[in-house]
This record gives structure tokens, sequence and C-alpha cells, in this order.
């Protein structure tokens, strides 16, 4: 049995890995925003490391959160005598493109790089499953708005992957399995969708068609922009919205092959969909921030 810590353990990916770990019968101590590292590090011989956001608020920004963060995880790592890190990136994080949130990622991938530990890079395009933002953003718009903004003219294309997939991904790297040693790995689900049959399927199985208007990409930053200032969890967020203007399919900066057995088999089905979609319910005064100060 290993004992690994889980950044972001509480949230969405990082609670799948500590699901993944213990099902595997390890210890996985699972860390939220306000956990004490060093602690939570101390006898531990792996760190996942998931913690990350898709929006900056106040004094969380992706510098804080992706790189500095991520620069004192790594050196608590090895001030513990951890050995391994595996860490969650983004698909298409790369350096000098004009997103924040893509070159904090990219920034981050660098610091895990340079850690002098053993290490696996993990990155995933749309990661789907319950207590997500994809499903559970969807299946709440189309049981609020009539109408659903599609971003940008041009069809883009997703290849969603199951948070169950992921995780599984995140744990052999921590549990040492050499083939994923000092390796990046594009992390894509096998289905290729546009987003507009992402949004077709996932209504279907709601039973609820909204009207699909096409948004130009700069509409669709205002929208952005005002979910940000108003909502606790934005409807979208800046970040996603150049996510969805590139498309999700070619990976960058990601040169590794996964094993086979470790590639990602579920589908992007009802059944999935269904699996992970949160309990029935639209957008309500609840989800704005000024609403639970």
């Amino acid at each position: 049995m290993m004992r690994v810590a889980v950044t972001g353990g509480t949230g969405f990916v990082g609670g799948a890995v500590v699901e993944a770990l213990r099902n595997a019968g390890h210890e996985a101590i699972a860390l939220g925003r306000n956990d004490d590292i060093a602690a939570a590090f101390a006898g531990c011989e792996a760190v996942v490391h998931c913690a990350g956001i898709n929006r900056e608020l106040g004094s969380q920004t992706y510098q804080a959160v992706h790189v500095e963060l991520t620069r004192r995880v790594v050196g608590e790592a090895r001030a513990a005598g951890v050995r391994r890190i595996a860490l969650i990136s983004f698909l298409r994080a790369r350096p000098a493109c004009g997103s924040a949130y893509h070159e904090s990622k990219w920034a981050a991938e660098e610091v895990v790089r340079g850690s002098g530990l053993d290490w696996t890079i993990v990155k995933p395009g749309v990661i789907y499953g319950r207590g997500d933002h994809l499903l559970d953003h969807l299946s709440r718009s189309f049981r609020t708005l009539p109408i659903f903004g599609l971003v940008g003219l041009r069809a883009r294309s997703l290849r969603p992957v199951a948070v169950g997939d992921a995780a599984r991904i995140l744990a052999a790297g921590a549990l040492g399995d050499e083939r994923l040693r000092n390796r990046t790995f594009p992390v894509l689900g096998p289905d290729e969708l546009s987003f507009r049959a992402v949004i077709d399927r996932v209504s279907g199985v709601v039973g609820r068609r909204p009207i699909v208007v096409p948004m130009p990409v700069a509409a669709a930053r205002l929208v952005a922009g005002a979910a940000e200032l108003t909502m606790v969890v934005p409807l979208i967020s800046s970040a996603q919205v150049r996510i969805l203007a590139e498309g999700v399919v070619e990976p960058i900066l990601a040169p590794d092959t996964l094993p086979d057995d470790l590639v990602p088999r579920m589908p992007f089905d009802e059944a999935s969909i269904r699996a992970g979609l949160p309990d029935p319910g639209g957008f309500s005064r609840a989800d704005l921030r000024w609403c639970t100060r």
C-alpha cells in the first residue's frame, strides 16, 4: 500500500483520483484549499497535483494558483521526501499564446519537469462526469433558458474524456508505472464530436431541446465576462471561450503516447451522459455571487 497526497482532492478530478487510489487499496490524502500541504505530504511517496481554476477571482489568479502553488507543491514534496508527482494540465497548454490560462498551465508543467522528482504530466481536453462543468452547465442551461449560444461561427470539435479514465491515468503515474515516468501525455476520449453534436446528445438525454444560435467569439467573451462577475460558478468563463473557439482535439506539446491499457475507452453516449448529470434543476438566485454573501 502506498500513501499518496492529492491536491484539489475535494474537487471534481481530484476527487475521482482519490477514489481510484482508494479502490486500488492505497491511502489517498485529499487536500482542500485551506489544508496544510507540508503536514499532508509527510510520509507520502507521491503527489497528484490537481488543484486549479478556470477563472480568476481576487487573489486566485492563474499565476498564483497554477504557477506559484505548483512551485510550493514541488518544494514541499521534495522537503517531505516524496519521490513522484503527477500533474493534470490542459491539452493545448503552451507558452506565448495570448491566453493566461494556457500559459500558466504550461508554466506549471515546466515547474514539474524541472522538479528533480519523477513526474508524469497528463493533458486532457474536456473532462466530463458528475460534478463537472460540461454536463452540469449544459443541463442546467437547457432547463433554464430557451436559447443556447454556440461559441464561434465555425464548427469546432471536442473529444470528451470521462473523469474516471483521466483519474486512472493520473493514479498510474503517481503509483510509479514506469511506462509513464518523465513523460507528457495527451488524454482524449474515443468520440470526436462537434460542439453542436455534444449539445444535441446532452439535450436529448435531458429531454429539453433549446434553440441553438451560433455566437461570434467576441460576443461569447462578453457573456463570459458578465458570468464571471455575477455567478458563483460562471455559466462560461473567458478561458472556456478560448478553449471552445480553438477546438479541443489537437494536442500541443504533448509528445508521448499512452499505453494501450490506459487509453480512455468510455464513450460519450447516453449511459455515460446520464451517469454524469447533476440532479434535475436549472439556474437560480443561489448561483449569483451577491446571493451567497
